[in-house]
């Protein structure tokens, strides 16, 4: 169900904001063809921007919210015993000057 939900809502996010940018192009040759100066975006295309911006995160977010897995602290500890923590085979080493003094 969430995935509905989170593709729905990318779509329409990615499709308002193909509208935005398609009503900011409309806006731009507007003002070209009444030879008006250009100042700044009107406000509902900048309404709409960020409204397409936060309907597709939301989507995408609730679209990877969905396949996310638990991470468990202890899933490599609960089969070892308390023994085996301390054990740490990379610092073992068995070529050093101590054979050379306790040799007999």
């Amino acid at each position: 169900m969430k995935s509905g939900v989170g593709g729905f809502c990318a779509v329409i996010g990615i499709l308002l904001s193909l509208h935005a940018a398609y009503s900011a192009a409309q806006h731009r040759t507007y003002l070209r063809i009444t030879e008006r100066e250009y100042q700044m975006l009107p406000v509902d295309v900048l309404i709409q921007t960020a409204l397409s911006l936060i309907l597709t995160c939301c989507g995408v977010i609730i679209l990877k919210i969905a396949n996310l897995k638990e991470i468990r602290a202890n899933a490599d500890t609960e089969h070892k015993t308390w023994e085996t923590f301390g054990n740490r085979s990379n610092f073992y080493v068995f070529n050093h000057r101590g054979r050379v003094i306790f040799q007999t």
